[in-house]
């Protein structure tokens, strides 16, 4: 198991999300004193009991800061939402090439903008069709658009890990993802157009992005 997902409530400091691959989402209203599992609705064909309260296997969750009860979910299969803190769950996948995928991101300023990117699947990580993609809904969930400007969309079989896409707090929101072939690519316009700023790294793990005044 691996705990990669840890968000705390900026407007509750007993409230904390965590989680966990292959456990689910679980949150604490107390500080930590107590947890208890969130993972009504979500479902996962590769478990004894696909309906199960824990075992479900989330890749990463995001929120904004704003609007904390509204949760967002790339799981191993399926992008889901929760607009009640995670007690209850529902997808939010709508016209994906692929739901399996690793990151999920929520725009800087607005709370109903999220990016993910889409992989092939749980057996072939890369992109679908070998086009790098990033797709970005701005509704919440559901209908989602492709950004290509400046991405590979051809002969493109890298994977992007679930820590290894960010954003920056500027006005217009920059975006950043790496790639397990040592890419790193920055879009400085909301996800409109992307260009690498590092290449011929080791697999890119982690982006974390520092906003210096």
């Amino acid at each position: 198991m691996c705990l990669h997902t840890i968000l705390l409530d900026p407007n509750n400091n007993k409230r904390i999300f965590v989680a966990i691959s292959a456990a689910g989402v679980f949150r604490t209203d107390d500080g930590g004193l107590s947890w208890k599992p969130i993972n009504k609705g979500l479902k996962s064909e590769y478990i004894p009991d696909p309906d199960a309260e824990v075992g479900h296997c989330v890749h990463r969750i995001a929120c904004h800061p704003s609007q904390t009860d509204v949760l967002f979910m790339q799981k191993h299969w399926d992008v889901m939402r929760s607009d009640n803190a995670g007690d209850s769950w529902y997808e939010v996948s709508g016209d994906l090439p692929s739901d399996f995928g690793f990151p999920i991101v929520v725009h800087t300023h607005e709370p109903e903008t999220i990016y993910v990117i889409p992989i092939k699947s749980d057996s072939e990580h890369y992109p679908p069709e070998g086009k790098l993609r990033v797709y970005r809904s701005r509704s919440g969930g559901n209908q989602w658009e492709a950004l290509t400007n400046g991405l590979p969309q051809q002969n493109c079989y890298v994977n992007v890990l679930r820590d290894a896409m960010a954003v920056d707090s500027l006005q217009q929101c920059g975006i950043y993802f790496g790639t397990t072939g040592g890419q790193v690519y920055a879009s400085a316009d909301a996800g409109d157009s992307w260009q690498p700023i590092v290449r011929d790294l080791p697999a890119v793990l982690s982006v974390e992005v520092q906003t210096i005044a």
